[in-house]
């Protein structure tokens, strides 16, 4: 007979949420008990951005996933190399670094 261990979770990922969602900008914000992570797609030459998904954490889990973030960044970059980050003072580059397209 299979044992099963107790801090076992079992996960279900519907495949519409496995598709994921695409983000190249998140903007958090927090108050004395919530931080909250909204991901947002910029596109090039849209003046307008919708938030795609957005993410309620308690503080304590904020922390773990910074924790788990830079573990996976650290095993990331090990193995891939240095993640370069374009220091860029204007903010965030709205046309992406590079020429906007001609028709």
């Amino acid at each position: 007979m299979e044992e099963q261990n107790e801090n076992q979770l079992n996960i279900e990922l519907s495949e519409e949420v496995a598709e994921g969602v695409y983000s190249n900008l998140a903007i958090i914000t927090h108050s004395s008990s919530e931080f909250v992570l909204d991901f947002i797609r910029v596109m090039p030459g849209v003046p307008k951005a919708k938030v795609k998904s957005r993410i309620i954490l308690t503080p304590e889990h904020a922390k773990r996933l910074l924790t788990a973030l830079e573990d996976n960044l650290e095993k990331f970059e090990t193995i891939n190399g240095r993640i370069k980050i374009q220091q860029d003072p204007s903010g965030f580059p709205m046309n992406f670094g590079g020429t906007m397209g001609q028709a």
